[in-house]
């Protein structure tokens, strides 16, 4: 069977911006769930899907300051949404199924990274179960509401070549280092839309990831100064000076390309970057993914690991 992680020539880059991945597109009568749709790269997500005719729901923690974000927005509408606490994922996930309405574009875009040492739900290491667990849990308890052909888009990141799953201490019991647990979390965003494509695909549901590039947005929150000065992001003034930063609409067509484009008709599982299927990671070589972050295998052991962990499984049936 061919490898089916190379690049396809999409004609647009790093530099292209979300609205011109969706110009001429109409998206008119579509349905999109953004989780922080509100903020970064979800707010600019949420603009760009809802300027082609989408209509979006955001899933915020902060419902007064989600509102405040996209207001002048047209065809948008916020619910609350905390993606570290199961409880708030499943009566969103309910309220939205019982409303009827139908899933055409579900993008899991809110995440922390490198934040201090945290325990939610069950002394769950707090990155993992924001940026994965909480997302499993919410696709899983939204499958009813997800129409046949719909998309579903996990924002990972160039940090997942920082960490394989750490299946001998996935909740970092035995010492916490933040940007490893950065690592884990968005290798495990990945490693989720390989598996979750490999069952949506009969439906025509497909999944894919992401790296959306460096940007500036509020998830640098838990960053000291001069740790991002170290990093060479910025000056010792503030001022932006790693020219390989893209700006938040340049983030953000990554996200809609895979959500929407035609070009990835009869596709899924594959991890994206600048808006093109990323290639696989050369050592030594800057972008692409990881082996570890496209196996077959580690996906599904990921998969039984999160059901059992959020004790939901909308496969199980089937399993």
């Amino acid at each position: 069977m061919s490898d089916k992680q190379v690049p396809i020539g999409s004609g647009f880059g790093a530099h292209t911006t979300a609205g011109e991945v969706l110009a001429g597109l109409d998206l008119s009568g579509k349905r999109a769930i953004v989780t922080g749709g509100h903020s970064g790269l979800g707010l600019e997500t949420t603009r760009a899907l809802a300027g082609a005719g989408a209509k979006v729901t955001i899933g915020a923690r902060n419902i007064e300051a989600a509102r405040s974000a996209v207001a002048g927005i047209d065809g948008v509408e916020i619910d609350r949404l905390d993606l570290s606490d199961l409880e708030s994922v499943r009566v969103f996930a309910e309220r939205f199924v019982a409303s009827g309405r139908s899933i055409d574009i579900l993008i899991n875009s809110a995440g922390i990274m490198a934040c201090p040492e945290t325990r939610v739900g069950d002394g769950w290491e707090a990155q993992f179960a924001t940026n994965h667990l909480g997302h499993f849990a919410l696709v899983n308890r939204l499958w009813p509401a997800i129409s046949p052909g719909a998309r579903i888009v996990s924002v990972s990141s160039g940090g997942h070549h920082n960490s394989a799953i750490r299946w001998e201490d996935v909740q970092f019991e035995t010492g916490y280092d933040k940007w490893r647990a950065y690592g884990q979390s968005k290798t495990a965003n990945a490693l989720f839309a390989v598996h979750l494509d490999r069952l949506g695909r009969d439906t025509g549901i497909r999944a894919f990831s992401l790296h959306p590039g460096k940007i500036f947005t509020p998830l640098q929150r838990h960053l000291a100064k001069e740790e991002m000065v170290s990093a060479g992001w910025i000056d010792a003034d503030g001022n932006p000076i790693d020219p390989t930063f893209k700006t938040p609409s340049q983030g953000a067509a990554t996200l809609v390309w895979a959500a929407t484009s035609p070009q990835l008709d009869g596709m899924g599982g594959l991890y994206c970057e600048d808006c093109d299927i990323a290639i696989r990671a050369t050592a030594g070589e800057p972008g692409g993914v990881s082996d570890h972050a496209a196996d077959p295998e580690e996906a599904a052991r990921l998969w039984i690991l999160s059901a059992r962990l959020t004790g939901i499984d909308a496969f199980a049936a089937y399993a």
